[in-house]
């Protein structure tokens, strides 16, 4: 027996009724395309800054420790770092989400997962900057002295 679809209007078509979660932009996962942008957009971010942060490597050889403190302590130096590092990090933390989601299929062990993604995400950034603003206040020290 073949099933037929729904008939909403009586003519065997949806007729002008569209799907809640096609008004409301939602796909199955309810992230709709913000997700996919939020990817998109780090990608791109992070494809400028990680070209400014090579430079900045290639800038950083055969320099002495406080001269390399010096540069890196810089205003125009750290803040490009900071910004690839937050980028790098939400886009890491959005790819992984996206593998849990389409792989772990068990309810609490996918939240866990996410949880636990998030905080990794989370954690990698808040070191990260810390370590820069550590090389800024070490850098303004060695400046001063």
């Amino acid at each position: 027996m073949v099933r037929k679809p729904v008939e909403l209007d009586g003519t065997g078509h949806r007729g002008q009724r569209t799907a809640l979660k096609t008004i409301r932009g939602l796909g199955s996962a309810r992230s709709g395309t913000e997700h996919f942008i939020q990817q998109r957009v780090t990608a791109i971010a992070n494809f400028v800054l990680i070209l400014v942060l090579v430079v900045v490597a290639i800038a950083l050889s055969g320099k002495s420790y406080p001269d390399a403190v010096a540069f890196v302590g810089s205003p125009f130096v750290a803040v490009p770092l900071a910004l690839a590092i937050i980028s790098v990090c939400i886009h890491m933390k959005l790819g992984v989400q996206v593998v849990i989601e389409d792989y772990v299929h068990a309810e609490i062990a996918k939240m866990l997962l996410l949880l636990g993604n998030a905080f990794f995400a989370l954690a990698v950034m808040a070191v990260s900057l810390f370590s820069i603003g550590r090389i800024m206040l070490q850098g303004l020290v060695l400046g001063s002295g």
